[in-house]
């Protein structure tokens, strides 16, 4: 049995909202990390903490958390704080931990093919800065792409009176196969070459770390660090925009694949020697869901050339009136593309068994993508005899939820680094 819950969260989650940020780990998934590093993790996730807290969490001697406490306090990572409520109501109440707001800054970028988004986040999670540069929709080289992330960041820095020099690290999510690991990406449709180490020529440029990633990896770590998913074990975010893009969490943690490159749920194939995906191959998911695919049937129904410029936004706008309106042809475009959201959503439980999908994108203010007629087909093509539920979500968090997600990715390279090994790494 499915449960469909629709959520109308409008904001993601801040720091300031729930008083923390990041995975909230369990136990036995902290035990890759240093102990330095998992008492790190839990300040951060729980945004105010006292020491005697964190011993009994990790089950470490006090003696140990306060030695460590102190090198992160050395080190400017953490500081102590008070009127954390006591567990009894008598004596003083106990000294906290939290994270140093300015300690460091990151941004977060989103690059797209007609817009991209960026954020400068503090150390505390909180938004500095956000702002959006509107761009030609068409393939760059990666010198156009460099360019376009210095606009962002230096108007990022203009309007939060912050000196670029005290960002330490970036992320940035596109579109495409990334290895995040590496930093090459091997495709994107927002690129005119292919096997470009786009992480490392960004970071030689601005002398910073980069951390680059598939942009729906980087949606679902924006669920992960700051959203639904935050307390979550198990759970799946479907991407329908320019493209079709899948992330997946599983005991809290981001899966990629062995090469960094996994769940392309756009260039799943639904239709042997179907429809032409942008990719260059045929019968792709995308092909008949994506914004593009839309637009590109809706041309003959609208009336124009496939070779006139087009913004995807208002052809689709056009497009879903005129469907609206009880236009058959228009309305059979929407259908076929809910029907086949449908089938991706059902083997997707079948494969994963995911608690929750969480649903994102701009076409998601288009109710044929949930529809109660595409919900219908996704329970029929689902097994029938399941006796767990899988929620169904949309998020609405807007444009800007990309590029807090990739600040994530930033977040996570610092922890991974000089967090973990002290302030010397910087």
């Amino acid at each position: 049995m499915l449960k469909e819950v629709f959520n109308n969260r409008i904001n993601p989650i801040t720091a300031s909202d729930s008083g923390g940020y990041g995975p909230i780990l369990r136990p036995t998934e902290r035990e890759i990390s240093s102990l330095r590093q998992q008492i790190f993790e839990l300040i951060r996730a729980s945004g105010r903490i006292p020491r005697s807290s964190i011993a009994r969490a990790l089950n470490v001697s006090p003696g140990s958390i306060t030695a460590l406490t102190a090198d992160l306090i050395a080190d400017g990572f953490i500081k102590e704080v008070e009127g954390v409520a006591r567990e009894t109501s008598r004596g003083r109440p106990p000294v906290a931990l939290e994270l140093v707001s300015n300690a460091l800054n990151v941004v977060g970028v989103k690059l797209s093919d007609e817009k991209h988004t960026a954020i400068l986040a503090n150390f505390s999670g909180k938004i500095l800065a956000s702002t959006t540069l509107k761009v030609k929709a068409e393939q760059k080289t990666k010198n156009q792409l460099l360019a376009d992330i210095e606009i962002l960041i230096k108007q990022l820095c203009n309007a939060s009176k912050v000196s670029q020099n005290s960002i330490s690290a970036i992320g940035i999510g596109i579109s495409g196969k990334v290895d995040h690991e590496t930093g090459i990406v091997a495709w994107s449709p927002l690129l005119i070459d292919t096997e470009i180490p786009l992480g490392s020529f960004f970071a030689s440029h601005f002398g910073i770390p980069v951390c680059i990633d598939n942009d729906a990896n980087v949606l679902t770590l924006a669920e992960l660090w700051f959203g639904a998913g935050r307390a979550l074990n198990n759970f799946a975010v479907i991407t329908v925009e320019n493209g079709v893009g899948m992330g997946f969490v599983s005991n809290n943690q981001l899966f990629r694949g062995d090469h960094g490159m996994g769940l392309e749920l756009g260039h799943t194939k639904v239709q042997i020697d179907g429809a032409l995906c942008r990719c260059g191959q045929r019968g792709c998911l995308e092909a008949y869901l994506a914004d593009y695919a839309l637009a590109r049937e809706a041309s003959t129904i609208l009336g124009i050339s496939p070779d006139e410029p087009q913004i995807l936004s208002d052809t689709l706008k056009k497009l879903y009136t005129k469907a609206a309106s009880g236009d058959p042809a228009t309305s059979t475009i929407f259908d076929r593309a809910g029907r086949y959201l449908a089938i991706a959503l059902s083997n997707i439980i079948h494969l994963f068994d995911p608690k929750l999908i969480i649903l994102s994108g701009q076409p998601l203010r288009y109710d044929y993508l949930y529809s109660e007629k595409m919900l219908n087909e996704m329970r029929t093509l689902a097994l029938n005899h399941s006796h767990y539920e899988t929620q169904i979500e949309i998020q609405p968090w807007g444009e800007l939820v990309w590029a807090h997600g990739a600040t994530a990715l930033a977040h996570t390279l610092l922890t991974k680094t000089v967090i973990a090994e002290g302030r010397q790494k910087l």
